[in-house]
């Protein structure tokens, strides 16, 4: 993974409620624990229309997906993130979303903004060519006419998404330190005998 750094970008609008995640990513092409080419499959169903928006010029090349509501209900596959992160979306703005796909985002480097409803049709209202801000490390979005949008992060995923590594290379990079701690204390052996 990369070190999250603040970005802008035009918004690719998706403005349907309960898009779950067979939708983003059916269940078919889950046959595969790679996360290259998952991008191909995205959608996939959806694409099958030629006016669906990634298929035209304004799905191409963004980094934001502006979502409805609930966005990611369904089951638990981070292959969902996986396909959104590998067709090179980095946020997905939406009122909601469900849990599961929440924490799989943030494990993947795809940041799940909530936004109020206000804020959230002010940015389907937006357009074609507007550019919106997304601050990680101030944990804000700025929309085109100034106005900044506070969304929480956990403090653990935001960490990690600003060095750049998952859970495992939050370990390793404590590696010294789990040594250090490990070597002041005697080996247990065995207590249950």
């Amino acid at each position: 993974m990369k070190p999250f750094t603040a970005f802008e970008s035009k918004l690719v609008p998706l403005p349907k409620n309960n898009i779950d995640t067979d939708q983003i990513i059916p269940a078919r092409f889950l046959k595969t624990t790679s996360k290259e080419g998952l991008d191909k499959n995205l959608f996939s169903d959806w694409r099958l229309e030629p006016d669906f928006i990634l298929n035209t010029p304004r799905g191409q090349g963004k980094q934001i997906l502006l979502a409805g509501d609930n966005f990611g209900c369904g089951s638990s596959r981070e292959h969902a993130p996986w396909a959104l992160t590998q067709f090179g979306f980095r946020a997905v703005i939406s009122t909601s979303f469900a849990d599961i796909f929440k924490e799989n985002s943030l494990k993947n480097s795809l940041i799940p903004i909530v936004v109020p409803a206000d804020v959230h049709a002010k940015l389907f209202a937006l357009p074609e060519d507007a550019v919106v801000k997304v601050d990680l490390a101030r944990e804000c979005i700025v929309l085109p006419d100034g106005q900044e949008v506070s969304f929480p992060v956990p403090a653990f995923s935001k960490s990690c998404l600003l060095q750049g590594v998952d859970e495992l290379g939050w370990i390793l990079n404590k590696a010294d330190a789990i040594a250090a701690f490990e070597a002041t204390h005697p080996a247990m052996i065995n207590t249950l005998a």
